[in-house]
């Protein structure tokens, strides 16, 4: 009788599994971890907003949410290691767009598609660029038509840092040399940080970087920033004009987004987005975001998927006839 009891007691449990459907959560995943994968190191602007995050979410099926940096290849590792992780939910990557939008086009051979290996579920937060010079750049330099014109009168001056080759402000800088018609140099760096003590230290002219790593120096007088890249000037540096305000058609917002492995269940991608976007519409979230210079970005689902389709065929037109290819 007990042994019958025992099996009841299975076929019962079996059924009730069977009833959640292919797409669901099971109730034995309760207890599972999270883990938010960054591309960087510890300490980055990535990783704190990573770190934000984990913090403040609530995941109905997860019991914690950790992050775990995974740096190498210039992000292109954290990439691969989601999409190869169980796509069960449990593995998030979040990553600025570059490795997703641009890297697809700069790089010869890439391990990853990100439009077949993984699937968007949310953005986290969205900022602008700056463009900034310093002390190798006269005082009477102060909008971009100046600087285009200090360029061609200094033409072996004519340079700009950027955090990476391939990534989002290399390319700006591509857009912004075109549109002022201009011969210029990048010179990468490995990050925001070696890039602006240059541009302070007088040994490179302007710099790109996020507004959140310009900010301070730029209250500070030790740099200028000349232009904001968005559609409208930024609420963080409302006395600068943006670049398409000063005649140059430059309007670049990049974000930073969610990401699952392939073949995720529907159903836990959109519990993961509905967790993520509760976050982003905090007030408390949006407040720590300030101090980084970026805005929460509410998008999940089909306008987030929609946001990366569009930035991913924008790009290629724009890598192509830069004729740049990232070296591995």
């Amino acid at each position: 009788m007990q042994t019958r009891r025992r099996l009841l007691t299975h076929l019962l449990a079996a059924a009730g599994a069977a009833s959640l459907g292919g797409g669901a959560v099971r109730a034995q995943d309760a207890k599972r971890m999270i883990r938010i994968v960054v591309g960087f190191p510890a300490g980055g602007g990535t990783d704190v907003i990573a770190r934000l995050v984990a913090e403040r979410v609530k995941v109905p099926f997860a019991s914690s949410v950790i992050v775990e940096n995974r740096p190498g290849a210039a992000a292109r590792a954290s990439v691969d290691y989601v999409k190869a992780a169980e796509a069960d939910g449990s593995t998030l990557l979040f990553t600025p767009d570059f490795p997703i939008t641009l890297y697809p086009h700069s790089f010869r051979s890439l391990s990853y598609d990100p439009m077949r290996d993984l699937v968007p579920v949310a953005a986290g937060a969205k900022s602008m660029l700056s463009y900034a010079v310093g002390p190798a750049v006269p005082d009477s330099v102060t909008t971009l038509a100046s600087f285009v014109k200090w360029c061609r009168d200094n033409p072996k001056g004519a340079q700009y840092a950027t955090t990476a080759a391939g990534g989002t402000p290399h390319f700006v800088g591509v857009m912004f040399a075109n549109a002022a018609g201009l011969a210029m140099t990048p010179v990468h760096y490995r990050g925001g940080a070696p890039a602006l003590q240059d541009l302070i230290g007088g040994h490179v002219p302007a710099s790109i970087n996020p507004i959140g790593e310009t900010m301070a120096q730029a209250q500070s007088g030790g740099i200028r920033i000349l232009a904001v890249t968005g559609a409208e000037r930024s609420r963080f540096l409302p006395n600068v004009p943006t670049m398409r305000e000063q005649g140059f058609d430059v309007v670049v917002e990049p974000w930073l987004g969610f990401f699952a492995p392939a073949r995720t269940p529907p159903q836990t991608v959109r519990m993961l987005a509905a967790a993520i976007n509760d976050v982003a519409k905090s007030k408390e979230f949006a407040e720590s975001l300030a101090k980084f210079g970026n805005d929460p970005a509410l998008e999940t689902g089909e306008a987030f998927t929609k946001t990366v389709r569009t930035d991913l065929e924008r790009w290629a037109g724009i890598v192509k006839a830069s004729g740049f290819v990232a070296v591995d």
